[in-house]
């Protein structure tokens, strides 16, 4: 029927997807990962997957960037968000930047069935309280998210390392690489996102920041 892949770090949410897909897609296809990287590599050795079910907030992916930069490499595969956050400007802005639906956490196994079947049949889903309310993401925005789905994991780990503070050594120290690798990451991160200093870097990435994930019982 479908070969859809589940994309999330959290077991009992996993499981949950499970149950819904085994009782409504039950001749469907089931591949599953808890981290960016992994995803990404399921992505490139499976050119058949027809869904991927991919959590905002996991291990090598945080704010949207798992979002655009598997969508700029997997261009056809359909992604729906699954999330802890039911925030409207999250949902928002998941979208504009190629999300084909938005599930939050919260919704009812019932729920996740029609979302998920929509997708599956082309079609968008978002939360009925998002009904007529999205907007257009802005062209600045979009211009950015371009920059930062060039970013390689690794240069994005990186990346989210010096937001934090953390120096060279420290960088290398903690993701197992020479200090000499961390700079000519940095220096290849600052090229693609068009920056020359690491405030600025840093300032950049902050735009594509999400909300603090709310659960609202919103709609």
């Amino acid at each position: 029927m479908y070969h859809i892949h589940i994309a999330d770090d959290h077991p009992l949410f996993r499981s949950a997807l499970l149950d819904v897909i085994h009782q409504h897609f039950s001749q469907s296809t089931i591949s599953e990962s808890s981290d960016l990287g992994s995803t990404l590599q399921a992505l490139n050795n499976d050119t058949d997957i027809d869904l991927l079910l991919l959590d905002l907030q996991m291990p090598g992916s945080q704010d949207l960037y798992g979002l655009i930069a598997i969508r700029e490499k997997y261009p056809t595969v359909p992604v729906v968000i699954v999330s802890a956050s039911d925030d409207k400007e999250t949902i928002n802005r998941a979208m504009g930047h190629g999300a084909s639906g938005y599930i939050p956490k919260s919704l009812s196994a019932d729920t996740l069935h029609k979302a998920i079947q929509a997708v599956a049949e082309g079609e968008q889903w978002i939360p009925a309280f998002m009904e007529n309310q999205l907007t257009e993401i802005n062209q600045d925005e979009k211009s950015l998210a371009a920059r930062i789905s060039t970013l390689t994991p690794q240069q994005y780990r990186v990346l989210c390392y010096v937001r934090e503070g953390w120096l060279n050594k420290q960088i290398g120290f903690e993701i197992g690489i020479t200090e000499a690798t961390v700079k000519a990451h940095i220096t290849a991160i600052f090229r693609k996102l068009g920056v020359t200093n690491r405030t600025q870097a840093v300032i950049e990435l902050s735009k594509m920041s999400l909300n603090e994930v709310t659960t609202s019982n919103e709609g």
